[in-house]
């Protein structure tokens, strides 16, 4: 089973997408183990801060070291973790294969980056990977989190129905999933592509790849590379 240890300043902006769908389903059946941990449980601060000013009057707030340094701590303590991730917008770009390499992993912690960012001595000694979704800012790393968690989560064996349909998936192969289409057969004169009609599994399939290939030629040269 994957645990997954999310650390965060706002758990409330989680639990929408972790109380719901694949996520939901997946957690009720202990096929993923999700934790939310509020980073300001572990400062020190009377009045829970777990920012402060830069150094050499950088514009913003920043992410103190102590905090996030003791529950990182508490949570090695209680267990080998095979990555401690960093969400941030100049992390490594998010992609199918690496959601597959993480799906393959024990134990997991995401710290959610926030403000301006955090003390870049944590990133220096405490995180293994760095993660962006996007060359974008967002006003945290939340939702990145969120992304990561569910492309990771339905990987897993058993979080789908049908655990084949995520091989199929766009960007597998770095290519595009084909159109997908179902009833009724002919819709305002728009008819299903009639191959898909023919029972016939190897001309299905042939007419699947050749539909990547030139959606992904088409949208996305780039995956061809």
């Amino acid at each position: 089973m994957l645990r997954i240890d999310v650390i965060t300043v706002l758990p409330e902006l989680l639990e929408s997408p972790f109380g719901h769908s694949i996520i939901r389903r997946a957690r009720a059946k202990g096929i993923v183990d999700l934790h939310v941990h509020d980073l300001r449980d572990y400062t020190a601060d009377k009045h829970r801060r777990v920012d402060d000013y830069a150094f050499g009057g950088e514009a913003g707030m920043v992410i103190r070291i102590e905090p996030v340094f003791n529950i990182i701590r508490h949570l090695t303590g209680e267990r080998r973790y095979d990555e401690i991730i960093y969400t941030s917008p100049d992390g490594r770009q998010f992609c199918q294969k690496e959601a597959n390499y993480l799906s393959l992993k024990e134990n997991l912690i995401i710290l959610c980056g926030h403000y301006k960012g955090i003390d870049h001595r944590i990133r220096e000694h405490l995180i293994t990977r760095e993660i962006s979704i996007g060359d974008y800012v967002l006003t945290g790393g939340e939702l990145a989190a969120a992304v990561i968690c569910d492309s990771v989560i339905r990987l897993l064996p058993g979080a789908m129905g049908d655990e084949a349909s995520a091989l199929g998936d766009s960007f597998q192969d770095n290519l595009l999933a084909p159109p997908v289409y179902t009833r009724p057969e002919v819709f305002n004169g728009w008819a299903v592509p009639p191959v898909l009609l023919s029972g016939n599994t190897a001309e299905v399939e042939a007419w699947r790849w050749q539909q990547s290939e030139e959606r992904t030629r088409t949208l996305r040269p780039d995956l061809l590379e």
